[in-house]
């Protein structure tokens, strides 16, 4: 069985031998200059100007809409659109803050949202915050995305946490918009087990969301904003002011050990993005020619395709149902992430359907895709049985 991840960690041993000498030698455990310095490091890397680390991608999105709405910047009752084809925590935090998940489609393509199906989602919702995916290492125009976002006085955030990495028109996706979302988790393109960031360049943003990560206290603050804060609300005492909550907030933070992790992956992050491109290209070439069989996606457009997973999407049902049948055994596969939000129960628990919200492409993704895992560690072997599997269907 080819498995969808191998390890986890890039360089396994490596990193484990480092994490033991770690931890036998560190005292204090709990979150501090390891994270501090990997939040400094990756949004280097990002070529943002910060990041603030926390203890999940899911945990990321959460703190991202809280401090959102902390600021006044979004409030309850708003319509927030959102790529139809995700994670479910990224509209379960819309839901349970209180806003209107509006989800808009994906083009077939390129399985994320466009300027086209954001303008038709727009013609219809009155959007305030649009909170994008970017599917599996790709993306459409989301240049054109951003203008439109502009025009529209749409607040544009980012879930990057399937491409870390990807370049395109020569900025990273992740900062096309106010802020963006990474997943750490393990089989993600870098891991440190459990972890996730949120990264932008606003720093009224930051401040509110190191006050979200931990509780709505200040001690993660700078002590210029921690006086400034305390000045407000007149808090002069340091017995009281460690123990003061200035705006809602949750328990997010890391460890030592999540960063220790993080800043020993985050040297391997180039070479992985390398392998993980080299990879798809190797099988995507050869699989996406049968177009008798499945529906091109389309990456020529982007410069660095820092893929997470090879998605494939069947023309037919029973083609789905043969490849599923193959690869029973010999290959793992699983839907294309979450598929279309709105079949999954929760979505129709909460949330109100109307004719206007039929998507008909994230539907046929929904019911006729799927992936098979891409990472680092994938040998020619491996990729060869992938490549014969998905091209000798007849």
């Amino acid at each position: 069985m080819i498995p969808l991840i191998k390890s986890t960690f890039y360089k396994e041993q490596q990193t484990r031998s480092k994490l033991a000498k770690f931890i036998m030698k560190k005292g204090k455990l709990s979150i501090g200059k390891q994270c501090r310095d990997f939040e400094h490091r990756f949004a280097t890397f990002q070529k943002r100007k910060y990041c603030v680390f926390v203890n999940s991608g899911s945990s990321a999105n959460l703190a991202l809409i809280q401090a959102l709405i902390n600021l006044g910047r979004i409030k309850k009752g708003d319509a927030v659109g959102f790529s139809a084809i995700t994670w479910s925590t990224n509209v379960m935090p819309l839901i349970q803050l209180g806003l209107a998940p509006v989800p808009v489609d994906i083009e077939l393509d390129t399985l994320n949202v466009s300027s086209r199906t954001l303008k038709e989602a727009i013609d219809k919702h009155p959007i305030k915050l649009l909170f994008i995916t970017n599917l599996l290492g790709f993306c459409d125009d989301i240049d054109a995305v951003a203008r439109l976002c502009v025009a529209k006085k749409i607040m544009l955030i980012e879930d990057n946490c399937e491409s870390l990495g990807t370049v395109y028109k020569g900025k990273k996706l992740g900062n096309w918009g106010t802020a963006s979302t990474f997943s750490f988790y393990v089989g993600h393109h870098m891991s440190t087990i459990e972890g996730g960031a949120v990264v932008t360049d606003d720093a009224e943003l930051v401040t509110m969301l190191h006050l979200v990560r931990a509780h709505g206290w200040d001690r993660n603050l700078t002590e210029d904003k921690q006086l400034f804060l305390r000045l407000k609300h007149n808090v002069n005492s340091t017995f009281y002011s460690r123990y003061t909550f200035y705006d809602l907030g949750y328990n997010f933070r890391t460890t030592e050990i999540q960063g220790f992790l993080g800043n020993v992956q985050l040297t391997y992050l180039p070479e992985i993005i390398r392998k993980r491109q080299k990879n798809f290209f190797s099988m995507a070439g050869p699989i996406y020619k049968r177009k008798d069989l499945y529906f091109p996606i389309r990456y020529d457009h982007i410069q660095t395709v820092s893929n997470f997973a090879l998605p494939i999407v069947c023309r037919t049902q029973a083609i789905r149902d043969m490849l599923v049948a193959k690869c029973d055994g010999k290959v793992e596969i699983r839907p294309v992430v979450g598929g279309d939000m709105t079949h999954q129960p929760f979505f129709s628990k909460y949330v109100k359907k109307n004719k206007a919200s039929f998507l008909p492409n994230a539907n046929l993704v929904h019911r006729y895709g799927l992936y098979v895992g891409n990472n680092p560690e994938l040998t020619r072997k491996e990729m060869d049985t992938i490549i014969n599997i998905f091209t000798s269907i007849r």
